[in-house]
């Protein structure tokens, strides 16, 4: 089939239509209105992390403006976006949206939003970009390879990279097979299997095997499940044998333990959980304020403070009553127990528990839309200032196909609208 395209003097491609690619295409297409921007997704489907994360509502950043304190929420490729960030940070993300009329809020953790708590406000947003500026956006359209061109520019002399993408799905929009462009971006998201960087490799590419990351800890069987929807908003976590620990809030669930901590938790230790076969020991404080002896000397207090009082009907520790009553059961203290009557043997148990209960953890869950993958292509080979490919002039990469991902909270599309941006600024330079 012929090019029917139009005519123009330079043509990017973008594959991969999710956060990073449109805030690649929407970008590159304003700031240069002579370069051709096409952007080509292999589903149906446009924006879906960005449409179902944070419950619908978009967590699109963090309200964090220190570069310094921002990183350390990158479990990998922290030194990666440090260097990125100068381009292209948290303030300049709400002043992009802001100015196309998104109005954001902060919530209590830091987390942004639209206003409208909608993540369509986001979704049309870019799609809106995209029409103004005449991004072609195709679904359905899956690239397979990327042969390169050996080109020379016919003004200065210079060589420059040619790409010819082999395009599955292309005649559903007047596209030949193979369509000839001269930016190629790699915005297609994290990959769940290492065959799935073939086409990638193929360029001389290395990577990072994937693996799940902001997954949560299933429980079979344990009876704490039965607490399911009870929230703890301050707990410490720890990874029995190894470094690993995350202090924050822990919701329980039909399956086990989710909640910010466990999920932060998760993305540092991905690499070491996956060598366990995610068969490991969490040992949970939920009274992080607390060691066992210092635990101990409260509750010597509190049986002379609160002496004629039943246990059952008084926690002096503000844990959630049902919990609390799951504490008290396990031990086989009974709720009318006074205080002034509670046996050293059951208090030392209910100490031991509430300091370090040990949940023996045998898989995990990871949430089909939402879940982000650690791993991707070697950051070594990706230039941090231009997002360009140091083994091929003219290929960028953005977003999670990189061995870059980030904790729960916003901080993986600031990753992506960086990124994007950063790739989108690139290209225009090089015309």
């Amino acid at each position: 089939m012929p090019d029917t395209l139009p005519s123009f003097s330079h043509r990017l491609v973008v594959i991969g239509g999710g956060a990073a690619g449109f805030f690649c295409a929407v970008n590159a297409a304003r700031m240069a209105p002579g370069l051709e921007v096409i952007l080509l997704e292999k589903t149906s489907k446009l924006l879906s992390k960005v449409s179902v994360s944070g419950g619908g509502r978009c967590n699109l950043t963090h309200a964090c403006f220190d570069r310094d304190e921002l990183i350390k929420n990158y479990p990998r490729g922290m030194h990666f976006v440090r260097k990125a960030f100068h381009q292209f940070f948290t303030k300049d993300t709400v002043e992009w949206f802001e100015a196309r009329g998104v109005a954001l809020k902060t919530e209590q953790d830091g987390r942004m939003f639209p206003a409208s708590n909608r993540s369509e406000t986001i979704v049309q947003c870019l799609r809106a970009e995209a029409a103004r500026y005449g991004v072609r956006v195709m679904t359905n359209a899956a690239v397979t390879a990327i042969h390169p061109i050996p080109a020379v520019d016919e003004a200065s002399g210079r060589k420059q990279a040619r790409f010819r993408l082999a395009v599955a799905g292309a005649a559903l929009h007047s596209l030949p097979d193979e369509l000839e462009c001269d930016f190629v971006c790699v915005a297609c998201g994290g990959f769940a299997k290492p065959a799935m960087f073939s086409w990638l490799q193929e360029l001389g590419h290395s990577f990072e095997p994937p693996l799940p990351s902001l997954f949560t800890f299933n429980l079979p069987k344990h009876p704490i499940t039965a607490l399911m929807g009870v929230s703890v908003p301050d707990v410490l976590v720890k990874i029995a044998g190894t470094k690993w620990s995350m202090q924050g809030p822990l919701l329980i669930t039909h399956w086990g333990c989710s909640g910010p901590a466990i999920l932060k938790l998760s993305a540092w230790a991905a690499r070491d959980l996956a060598a366990l076969d995610y068969h490991f020991t969490a040992v949970v404080n939920w009274l992080p304020s607390f060691n066992e002896h210092s635990l101990r000397f409260a509750f010597d207090q509190h049986r002379k403070e609160l002496a004629p009082q039943k246990i059952g009907n008084k926690n002096p520790f503000g844990l959630p009553a049902r919990l609390w009553e799951f504490f008290l059961g396990a031990q086989n203290i009974k709720d009318d127990t006074r205080w002034a009557d509670l046996k050293a043997s059951a208090q030392n148990a209910l100490i031991k528990m509430l300091c370090a209960m040990e949940l023996p953890v045998t898989g995990k869950t990871t949430f089909k839309e939402e879940f982000v993958t650690a791993g991707g292509i070697r950051l070594s080979e990706i230039d941090p200032s231009t997002m360009m490919s140091r083994k091929l002039d003219g290929l960028y990469f953005a977003g999670e196909i990189m061995d870059v991902d980030g904790v729960t909270g916003g901080f993986n599309f600031q990753h992506a609208w960086t990124s994007g941006f950063i790739v989108a600024k690139s290209v225009v330079r090089s015309l």
